[in-house]
């Protein structure tokens, strides 16, 4: 069963009672919620995902909630609870879905260290991943919302996860999480993506999170070798330019963007330098989105 397959007052009732077992890639959440806003994104963005049985296992049982003081009347806020307990400060209740997705990213970065886990957008084509680590304001996720609307595979807007064992990625396909004009940007260069209606004033400006592609999410149990490092930055009016990257830079930057490089010890300098060793470094600066996706298309086309 997937979450397309419930009906919205189905779907309310499982989170408002049980919980929603919600498969994100190798892991599930059991969510629960009384909240419309969260019923609606979860309908709107997660449509293709499974849902699996109410008595499963779950990683995370996660709960978004309004105070039961006067404030849920006064000045109405959002709880996110993980195992009964609150991580982060309460949230303008405006902001109760992306609270969902940034709960999400910290269980599975704090929680999940069987990945060696970087802070990075991920997509594939022809087998071969592009993995994206830079700091927010990089246009990270406007690069990565680009490509997998122009034949990319989504693997992650925000984690990448390394196996190990393998040295693969794990695909982790979720809602691509874009803020002020990026949000713009995506709307005119791919009219046919979802999103749900932005919601401003957060502490990263104004978010708004576009549907991840069908196709991406059904394919969430194919893993992907690493083809490509590349360091983005967007800067306004530059020309768009792709240079290599000494290989000494990129692990670097790959070990400086890590939730947890440190806690693999001798393992995780392993993983990342095999990592290296096998992918094309590079540096990557634009300001049109357009013609940046048609350097990857290149770079896939030559591998």
């Amino acid at each position: 069963m997937i979450v397309d397959d419930l009906s919205s007052q189905d779907l309310s009732q499982c989170l408002a009672g049980p919980g929603l077992r919600l498969r994100t890639g190798p892991f599930v959440a059991a969510i629960r919620s009384r909240l419309p806003a969260v019923a609606q994104g979860i309908a709107l963005h997660y449509g293709a995902h499974p849902v699996e049985g109410a008595d499963g296992f779950a990683d995370f049982h996660v709960q978004l909630a309004a105070p039961r003081n006067l404030r849920r009347w006064l000045h109405p806020q959002v709880f996110f609870r993980l195992d009964g307990e609150s991580p982060f400060k309460p949230l303008p209740a405006d902001q109760a879905f992306p609270m969902l997705e940034w709960g999400l990213n910290w269980c599975i970065s704090n929680l999940c260290h069987q990945y060696l886990t970087i802070h990075a957008a991920v997509v594939e084509k022809s087998g071969k991943a592009l993995i994206l680590p830079a700091p927010p304001g990089s246009g990270k996720s406007t690069l990565c919302a680009g490509l997998i609307h122009r034949g990319w595979r989504l693997l992650s807007d925000e984690l990448a996860l390394i196996d190990p064992a393998s040295g693969q990625l794990t695909p982790l396909p979720r809602p691509v999480s874009l803020k002020n004009e990026s949000i713009e940007v995506i709307r005119r260069f791919a009219p046919a993506a979802v999103f749900n209606p932005a919601v401003h004033d957060t502490t990263k400006g104004t978010v708004a999170h576009a549907r991840p592609p069908a196709a991406s999410v059904r394919r969430a149990d194919e893993p992907a070798r690493p083809g490509w490092v590349v360091l983005p930055r967007f800067s306004s009016g530059a020309q768009t330019r792709l240079t290599p990257l000494p290989k000494a830079r990129a692990l670097m930057q790959l070990a400086d963007n890590a939730f947890n490089y440190g806690l693999h010890g001798d393992r995780g300098f392993e993983t990342l330098a095999g990592l290296i060793e096998n992918a094309g470094c590079y540096e990557f600066t634009y300001s049109r989105l357009e013609e940046a996706v048609e350097v990857f298309d290149e770079l896939a086309g030559r591998a």
